[in-house]
């Protein structure tokens, strides 16, 4: 496998994962009181969206890149 499909391979399947579960989510410590012996820690949750257009294109982009990279074999 040379390097083209390699990328390729992993343009679809990194477009398939996007496009599927739309993006993800992670916990972040925003800021921490201590206060004697207490401890204060407030945590918010953040939510990473990917556009729909942008794992289509992935996906397409990746395609391409498989035939091309096939084609040169």
């Amino acid at each position: 496998m040379n390097a083209m499909r390699i990328t390729g391979i992993v343009l679809i399947v990194l477009g398939l994962a996007g496009f599927f579960t739309g993006g993800f989510s992670f916990t972040k410590d925003t800021s921490t009181a201590k206060l004697g012996p207490l401890e204060l820690v407030v945590k918010e949750k953040e939510t990473v969206n990917f556009p729909q257009w942008l794992s289509i294109g992935a996906i397409v982009l990746g395609a391409v890149v498989l035939v091309m990279g096939s084609r040169k074999s």
